[in-house]
């Protein structure tokens, strides 16, 4: 990762100031999140101001919980007005780093190839082999905040979620597709 200060700043935030229940809104799937979007920008060509500034919106894309679960992505692009233009950032970047961010909403419906690099390193676990591991805690933090009671109405939440995502990317169309599948074949056995 590049060091840049406005990313350092907020990356030192995450690391101190995330509510401790949190299991998968981390600064790990932060980093996770850059690291993916970095690659896959690079696989999809995507270069120069563009790359910047969506690797900065990677950085930035949960800062909003800092303060919020529910709406986390406007906490975040609040941050991002509040903290990128001291750091010489002029609204016209501010705002396309806030779009960028706010494709990851749920349902998500990118744009721009940035909104769609975006989503998918934001979800990118799902078609990994720790989706499993990582999964779980987002399991442990919907359970702290009542959303799911026990792990059999989590994992049907999962599996009515793999069915209805879709990767965006035709890098991570090819990269994740299959094992996503094979994710979803494990937890319909599971609920059986």
């Amino acid at each position: 990762m590049q060091q840049r200060p406005e990313c350092t700043y907020m990356l030192d935030k995450l690391r101190d100031d995330l509510p401790k229940h949190l299991k998968y809104h981390t600064l790990g799937h932060t980093l996770d999140v850059y690291s993916r979007a970095e690659a896959i920008a690079k696989a999809e060509g995507l270069n120069g101001r563009m790359l910047d500034l969506l690797l900065v919106a990677a950085v930035y894309h949960d800062a909003g919980y800092l303060h919020q679960r529910v709406e986390h992505e406007n906490r975040s692009c609040t941050i991002v007005r509040e903290v990128l233009p001291g750091y010489g950032y002029p609204e016209k970047e501010i705002e396309e780093i806030c779009r960028i961010i706010m494709a990851t909403q749920l349902p998500q419906n990118p744009g721009s190839l940035a909104e769609q690099i975006i989503c998918d390193a934001d979800l990118d676990y799902l078609g990994r082999d720790d989706f499993f591991t990582t999964g779980e805690g987002l399991y442990y933090e919907m359970l702290h905040d009542g959303v799911v009671a026990n792990e059999n109405e989590w994992d049907a939440i999962q599996v009515k979620f793999l069915e209805n995502h879709r990767f965006f990317t035709p890098t991570s169309i090819a990269l994740r597709s299959a094992k996503k599948q094979d994710n979803l074949n494990r937890l319909k056995a599971r609920l059986q």
